[in-house]
């Protein structure tokens, strides 16, 4: 579908960008246009609920562009060695992966799904890192056969798996769990002694040996914290730990990097994550780390449409609720660690009714954002949702048998489907009877 193209100058007749304290929360190539309405990519949003129809994941495409060569560039002036691998548990989509591929990223997959995916992207093998704290042994098959670069090791049944797979001299790195709790919401803490996830620094000696007698050629350590991290000064923590457990030639930093859900968070920058994780690094160690959602999230929005606006009354006063044609099906962030999100009326921005968004599904929990501000919202407005470009479309589910949504990629005024969206067909298929 092509739109009428609008210039994109931001002076152009009777168009404005995004108010300042929301501006940040939604894609750098976004604005409203002369009619009111918000403009991603260039393409009139009410326009694209038409054609795309509710709710659909709305890219714009520049800004996925635009936020892996600005973090490219932020380790590039700053270390020779060093490589960042694009998380794509974040948003794990073909035509998301062949541009991170396009502008000189390496991949982070933790499934056999999310490496097939990276692979027909135009990932090299060689650049690709497969973890998983509980990696399959038809994964692993699946990895050594296509030649993956690296193998994040994060257990020692793992190791035993590997001696029996693996050819000698396969490249791995051993995730340890760094002891490090940063200051996020514990469901994406990944740190902690009390983890899932790696293994003990204490164990660190006895791994190092087992991979050694395997055969394996262990090239050095993986230690991601969590994510959402605002406090940088935990890397300098990190290294620190990471440097005295052993002297290996590769350093995994892990992730972290943090996307603003709200017009009141302002993550760091690139720069500055990378200042941060190379502060105690000495130069001949090569750096590596794990972006995710913080190039994908603010790149996309949520489009829903308004069904019922009902007003509660309660022993205080009475409660807005605004329920749209979505929810925990395609965004089950809130209702899993309680993140928070902003929404505006498409075509009208403002915060004249406090509101509380629900979904469409059938609990209680479903509640998108707990306390939204919208401009007098009614049936049939279009709701978007900013920073759903992580882990939405990644987590989305069939729970109610619902078709999981559209992802919709726009750039100079138009607009295609890069995944379209489930039929009926598609809830049955899988059935043999």
């Amino acid at each position: 579908m092509t739109f009428d193209r609008l210039s994109q100058a931001l002076d152009a007749p009777g168009t404005r960008p995004l108010p300042s304290p929301v501006a940040h929360v939604y894609p750098n190539d976004s604005r409203i246009n002369e009619k009111g309405r918000l403009e991603i990519g260039g393409c009139d949003v009410l326009e694209l609920a038409r054609e795309f129809g509710t709710p659909s994941y709305v890219f714009a495409e520049k800004d996925l562009w635009m936020r892996a060569e600005a973090v490219m560039g932020a380790f590039s002036v700053r270390a020779d060695n060093f490589e960042v691998l694009y998380a794509s548990k974040a948003f794990p989509c073909t035509p998301s992966l062949r541009i991170f591929a396009r502008t000189g990223l390496s991949c982070d997959v933790a499934s056999g799904g999310e490496m097939r995916l990276a692979l027909a992207a135009g990932f090299e093998a060689e650049r690709i890192y497969m973890h998983g704290n509980n990696k399959t042994e038809d994964e692993l098959k699946f990895a050594l056969s296509e030649g993956v670069g690296h193998i994040i090791i994060d257990s020692f049944d793992e190791i035993n798996r590997l001696a029996r797979l693996a050819q000698p001299g396969q490249r791995v790195l051993l995730r340890v769990t760094p002891g490090i709790q940063p200051d996020t919401h514990i469901k994406i803490s990944t740190g902690q002694v009390d983890s899932k996830f790696g293994i003990p620094l204490a164990q660190l000696p006895v791994a190092v040996e087992k991979c050694a007698a395997a055969g394996l050629d262990l090239r050095g350590l993986h230690g991601h914290i969590g994510s959402q991290v605002f406090d940088l000064d935990v890397y300098e923590t990190l290294a620190e730990v990471l440097l005295s457990a052993g002297d290996f030639p590769v350093v995994n930093m892990g992730g972290g990097f943090a996307a603003a859900y709200t017009r009141h968070q302002h993550p760091p920058t690139a720069a500055q994550y990378a200042d941060a994780m190379l502060k105690s690094l000495p130069s001949n160690v090569k750096v590596l780390c794990e972006p995710g959602r913080s190039l994908v999230a603010n790149a996309g929005v949520t489009l829903y449409t308004v069904g019922t606006v009902k007003d509660v009354p309660l022993p205080t006063g009475s409660r807005k609720y605004v329920a749209v044609d979505g929810g925990m099906a395609d965004n089950i962030r809130p209702m899993l660690y309680d993140a928070t999100y902003e929404a505006e009326i498409a075509d009208r921005f403002g915060d004249s009714t406090a509101c509380r968004v629900v979904g469409m599904h059938c609990e209680s929990g479903d509640i998108l954002v707990e306390n939204a501000a919208l401009e007098d919202p009614r049936v049939n407005d279009v709701l978007v949702m900013p920073a759903t470009g992580a882990y939405g479309h990644a987590m989305a589910s069939n729970y109610a048998v619902v078709r999981r949504p559209p992802v919709v990629f726009c750039r100079d005024g138009d607009a295609r489907a890069v995944v379209r969206r489930e039929t009926y067909d598609d809830m049955t298929v899988r059935e043999l009877e």
